[in-house]
């Protein structure tokens, strides 16, 4: 530890600053005691999402993020220190973190540049932070109450997103490594392509799971009809792949187009086995990393950990076998709140980052 904010016992406020994609972020955050025994508590968190405005493309324009960021950024700043009863931002801020990578260069530029403004006006320390370690730390927030770190380690993390679908080993809080990943296309991504072959809208995997628990309640028992492959589900190692299952969806469609069956009905049954393909793919590979490695605890995280039936699969295999831990649904996906922890993380690993020469790093990795 390298300087005397870094006591046991003391109390950081932190402001954050999230902008790697379509979500304008600002949170605060106060974290107490070392990452080992962190307690942390949600004083603001204040995201500005874009969904509807990137919804007619189908997809993010990176440029068309950046310049809503750059009109998002102030006003979401201000509202999160009104919400945080910040009143003098001087005395009561003691650190400013912001994501440096991965996501959009534009994006992230914007989000960099203000918090590199607002600290080098106030003075205050910045770190630059990994939107991936993040997502990890999403766990560690609470909408209301403290949060106590009682995780048990050691700890497997599946992060998944529209751009990652990744495997973590956590050892202890100081030694995080990757030991999956995805070959081709993120989970998160192929949610939104199949969806976007189906027209169902954006983002594709709130559609998709909507179809799909509405034609499961009225179709209760229903077994797979189309035999939807599930890629590298039995490898022996711990990666992923989601090209094959979107183009056997894209050909799928196809036939069934040219022979006239497509419908309504064959819609809400893709849907429906396209997320249990995707969700068994996860919960098997996750389980069989934490059984390989005496894991004690289950962690997912991730825009696509919001996924209920992801959930519930984890909660049914799992079993009590592992204890097992996801965000708030509202922690899911990109905010603040967990870069404000992920901040506080690598304020214990290294020094602060100069505010001058900080730069973005749009395909950073853990």
């Amino acid at each position: 530890m390298y300087n005397e904010i870094n006591k046991l016992n003391h109390t950081m406020k932190i402001l954050a600053i999230e902008t790697s994609c379509d979500d304008t972020s600002i949170a605060i955050v106060d974290c107490k005691n070392d990452i080992n025994n962190i307690e942390t508590k949600l004083l603001a968190s204040v995201v500005s999402s874009q969904t509807k405005l990137h919804a007619r493309s189908g997809g993010i324009i990176p440029n068309l993020a950046a310049r809503e960021h750059e009109k998002n950024l102030l006003p979401v700043f201000k509202q999160a220190l009104k919400i945080a009863k910040i009143k003098d931002f001087n005395k009561e801020i003691d650190l400013i973190t912001v994501t440096r990578g991965p996501g959009l260069q534009p994006a992230l530029l914007m989000g960099l540049n203000f918090a590199k403004a607002l600290a080098y006006t106030t003075k205050k320390p910045i770190i630059g932070t990994n939107h991936l370690l993040g997502h990890i730390f999403s766990n560690f927030i609470q909408h209301e109450g403290v949060f106590k770190n009682n995780i048990k380690l050691p700890v497997v993390c599946l992060l998944v997103s529209g751009g990652h679908t990744q495997l973590y080993k956590i050892s202890n809080w100081d030694n995080i490594k990757m030991v999956g990943e995805t070959l081709d296309d993120a989970s998160g991504e192929c949610f939104d392509k199949i969806a976007k072959m189906l027209n169902l809208g954006y983002p594709g995997g709130v559609y998709i799971s909507k179809t799909a628990e509405k034609f499961r309640s009225k179709n209760p028992g229903y077994k797979s009809e189309f035999k939807l492959p599930k890629p590298l589900m039995y490898s022996k190692d711990f990666n992923f792949s989601f090209s094959g299952l979107k183009t056997s969806v894209l050909y799928l469609i196809q036939r069934l187009k040219k022979s006239k069956k497509f419908n309504k009905k064959v819609v809400e049954k893709l849907c429906t086995e396209a997320e249990d393909v995707i969700t068994d793919v996860l919960v098997s590979k996750t389980i069989k990393l934490a059984k390989s490695i005496d894991a004690k605890t289950i962690m997912i995280s991730g825009g696509v950990s919001a996924n209920q039936r992801l959930r519930d699969k984890f909660e049914k295999t799992i079993n009590n076998e592992f204890d097992f831990i996801c965000p708030a649904k509202s922690m899911s996906t990109d905010n603040a709140a967990m870069i404000a922890v992920a901040g506080y993380y690598e304020h214990f690993r290294r020094k602060n980052d100069d505010c001058l020469t900080l730069e973005i790093n749009s395909n950073l990795q853990i």
